[in-house]
C-alpha cells in the first residue's frame, strides 16, 4: 500500500477503535478503560506501519511500537483492573453530568485524531528510505530511555502504594522526589526518538515526525495529563499536595526547588 493509503487506513481504524472504547466504558461504567484501548490501538497502528514497510527499518519500527504499547498498555490495564474510575474521568463525569456519554463520544474521537497524528511518526520512520545508521541508534537509545524511565517511575509509585504504611501519603521517593510527574517526562522523552528515526536528507516527510513529541508534550503537560491529575490531587490531598507542588518541579526531574 502507498503511504497515503496506509495513513487513511490508520485514521479510520483508530476512529473505530475509540468508538469501541466508548462502548466498552459505557458497558463497564468505568471510563478509565479507554486509555487501555487507546494505547493498544496506537501500538497496533505502529506495528502495522512497520510490518507494511520493507527491510530491517520496518521490523525495527514494529518492534519499538509493540514494546511501547505492551509496556504502557499493560501497566494501565493492571492499574485499571478492579479499581475505581480514574480521577480524571470521574471529574469529567461529575462536570458533564447527564451529557457525559454524548460528550465522551466526541472526546474519544479527539483522542483518535491525536493518536493518528502520533501514528504518522511510525509511518514516517518505517518508510524512511535511508539505511539504518548512527542517528537511528540515537533514536532507539532515546526511545529505550523513555520506556525504561517510565517503567521505573510507575514501578516506584506502585511499590509505594502497596505499602499500608503509606496509605494517604504522597510518594516523594525515587524519581518522584525530583518530579511530580516523572512518568510523563519519560513518555515525552521516548517520543523524541521517533524524529531521529524518521528524518533523513531528501526525505521531506520525515520532518512530520517532530509533531509526535511536540503533541505528546502539549497533551501531557497542558491538556489531559498534569492539569486534571493535579486538580484531582488537590481535591483529595489539599494542603499536603500544595506543599509538594511548591517544593517539587512538575515535569523535569531536577533537584528540589529552593524554599522561597
Amino acid at each position: 500500500m502507498s503511504a497515503p493509503a496506509v495513513a487513511l487506513a490508520m485514521v479510520l481504524a483508530l476512529s473505530v477503535a475509540m468508538m469501541g472504547a466508548w462502548v466498552a466504558q459505557r458497558a463497564a461504567g468505568n471510563a478509565g478503560w479507554v486509555d487501555v484501548v487507546w494505547t493498544f490501538a496506537l501500538g497496533a497502528a505502529g506495528v502495522g506501519c512497520g510490518l507494511g514497510a520493507p527491510g530491517p527499518r520496518g521490523v525495527l519500527v514494529a518492534a519499538m511500537a509493540g514494546l511501547w504499547a505492551l509496556r504502557l498498555g499493560g501497566h494501565i490495564l493492571r492499574r485499571s483492573w478492579g479499581a475505581p474510575e480514574d480521577a480524571r474521568y470521574a471529574g469529567l463525569r461529575a462536570e458533564w453530568g447527564a451529557r457525559f456519554q454524548a460528550r465522551m463520544f466526541g472526546f474519544l474521537q479527539i483522542q483518535a485524531a491525536a493518536a493518528a497524528i502520533l501514528a504518522m511518526s511510525f509511518l514516517a520512520a518505517a518508510r524512511n528510505p535511508a539505511r539504518l545508521g548512527v542517528t537511528d541508534a540515537l533514536g532507539v537509545a532515546l526511545f529505550a530511555a523513555g520506556v525504561a524511565g517510565g517503567a521505573l517511575a510507575d514501578a516506584q509509585l506502585a511499590r509505594f502504594r502497596r505499602d499500608p504504611a503509606n496509605r494517604g501519603a504522597l510518594c516523594e521517593s525515587g524519581l518522584w522526589r525530583h518530579s511530580r510527574h516523572p512518568n510523563y517526562f519519560f513518555e515525552v522523552l521516548g517520543w523524541c526518538g521517533w524524529p531521529l528515526l524518521a528524518i533523513a536528507p531528501g526525505y521531506a516527510w520525515g520532518w512530520s515526525a517532530l509533531s509526535a513529541p511536540a503533541l505528546m508534550y502539549v497533551l501531557l503537560v497542558h491538556v489531559s495529563g498534569i492539569p486534571p491529575t493535579e486538580a484531582a490531587m488537590l481535591r483529595s490531598r489539599g494542603a499536603a499536595f500544595r506543599a509538594y507542588q511548591a517544593r517539587t518541579r512538575p515535569f523535569l526531574p531536577l533537584p528540589k526547588r529552593s524554599p522561597q
